[in-house]
């Protein structure tokens, strides 16, 4: 609800930068209407931005420590390929993956100053879930080397742009999280949760506990 509501806030700002926008178009005598007429026009190019930017914004949910974001569960369909079963909140999809190793990359948002002490939480979206080969060559050959899970909407990339900026004064800040290559079994079921330490996979059935073991 809190992604949400900071989309609503955002989509707001860009109602309030586009009335301000069609006042400086429609108004005034037009002594510099050039001049009147091409600022307006930025300020509802910029009220477009920041509606594309609370768009984006709701595909992120609020990440909560200790607690699953996402769980996995990888089902055999051929040699050395899976069907995934990406269990998200709600949200269930079945992904394809070839490999004998899987990745998963997260986006986080993490607040900062003023807002971290009021209590705002932190969000996150799942981005990319990668499969390896042990084998070299294999690797090299590889059709389907990942999976795509997350899409910013529209083309605009808020999360992205964050990360590039580095900007400190802002506080909301971007930040990459991984699980580095497990392995994939048959059967095996895996959680993701966020640790202090960084993302974390936990084997959830013996399957994945086994795999764990023979690797």
């Amino acid at each position: 609800m809190q992604y949400l509501g900071l989309a609503v806030v955002v989509a707001l700002l860009a109602i309030v930068t586009t009335l301000i926008a069609a006042r400086m178009l429609a108004g005034g005598h037009w002594l510099l209407g050039w001049l009147r007429g091409t600022v307006g026009m930025l300020v509802l190019s910029m009220a477009g931005l920041i509606g594309l930017v609370a768009w984006d914004v709701t595909t992120y949910h609020p990440l909560d420590h200790g607690t699953p974001l996402a769980s996995l569960t990888f089902k055999a369909d051929g040699q050395q390929r899976y069907q995934v079963k990406v269990q998200e909140r709600q949200n269930t999809r079945f992904v394809t993956l070839e490999g004998d190793l899987w990745q998963l990359d997260l986006r986080a948002l993490h607040w900062k100053g003023l807002a971290a002490l009021i209590g705002l939480e932190p969000g996150y979206r799942l981005e990319r879930l990668s499969g390896r080969y042990l084998a070299v060559e294999q690797q090299d050959q590889a059709r389907r080397p990942y999976v795509q899970l997350g899409h910013s909407r529209a083309g605009v990339d808020f999360w992205a742009w964050l990360h590039r900026c580095q900007c400190a004064p802002l506080m909301l800040e971007a930040q990459p999280r991984r699980v580095s290559y497990l392995p994939i079994a048959d059967g095996a079921v895996y959680t993701v949760e966020m640790a202090p330490t960084g993302l974390l996979a936990i084997p959830a059935n013996v399957a994945a506990e086994q795999a764990m073991k023979d690797w």
